[in-house]
């Protein structure tokens, strides 16, 4: 089966050095989901090379022109360039470490390389949202992000809090009327602004959510014991001890 030319967008997850002047990327792209491809010449001295190599980043999102062969597991890239031309988001510490999470946590997730164009889309959007935010948004968007995203994969949370139905149990993914008899559950407020996170439908109302950040930040990982709890071999994430001290 002869390679291919496609053009598709593609949100940068993850770069390696390989040899002199070469990268392999891992891209989430919006044609053919997760693949890897290597990228040649873009680390040379010159300073144009080094400028090649930079567009590579996670969470970058570029147009490119690949080549595909479903039966190969490293294709190449012929043509790339900024999608979007962020402001903030590869420069500003803070919102970095938000994107470097959401693109660790969608990595976790991403199992298989098929289009998935709605999963895309949502990425997409979150990330020039995230770029464009600040104050409140951009502190809960991990959390609305870790909510939402399980959307995209099969096991979100059932948003059915109710007094009759306060403890959020996360191995069941539902609120239930009585305590679990195991651990991984959530009660009081944290149940119940896990109900509210789940009723935003646009970043932007995150604004009207205030949490004081030591609150925020147990929020965070008790999400990830929820991810543990659903995908096999989630293991724990690197970039979430490094987010809770930033969004202090």
């Amino acid at each position: 089966m002869p390679d291919k030319l496609h053009k598709t967008k593609g949100i940068v997850l993850r770069s390696v050095k390989y040899g002199e002047t070469s990268i392999i990327v891992t891209i989430f792209t919006e044609l053919f989901g997760v693949q890897s491809y290597l990228v040649n010449g873009v680390r040379t001295s010159s300073k144009k090379g080094s400028g090649k190599a930079n567009l590579f980043q996670p969470a970058a999102i570029l147009d490119l022109v690949v080549y595909h062969n479903e039966l190969k597991h490293l294709n190449r890239v012929k043509e790339f360039r900024w999608a979007v031309i962020y402001q903030h988001i590869l420069s500003d510490v803070p919102k970095n470490a938000v994107a470097l999470f959401m693109v660790e946590l969608l990595t976790k997730c991403l199992k298989q390389p098929e289009a998935h164009p709605e999963l895309f889309h949502f990425i997409e959007d979150i990330f020039v949202q995230l770029d464009q935010c600040k104050g409140s948004v951009m502190a809960n968007l991990p959390l609305f992000f870790a909510l939402h995203l399980p959307f995209h994969f099969g096991f979100r949370v059932t948003d059915n809090y109710s007094d009759r139905h306060p403890y959020l149990d996360l191995q069941e993914g539902s609120f239930v009327g009585e305590q679990p008899r195991h651990l991984n559950f959530l009660e009081n407020k944290q149940a119940a602004v896990t109900s509210q996170l789940l009723q935003v439908m646009q970043p932007e109302e995150l604004e009207d959510i205030k949490l004081h950040h030591d609150f925020r930040r147990n929020l965070l990982y008790v999400y990830e014991t929820y991810y543990a709890l659903h995908i096999p071999d989630f293991g724990t994430m690197r970039s979430l001890p490094v987010l809770r001290e930033i969004l202090g």
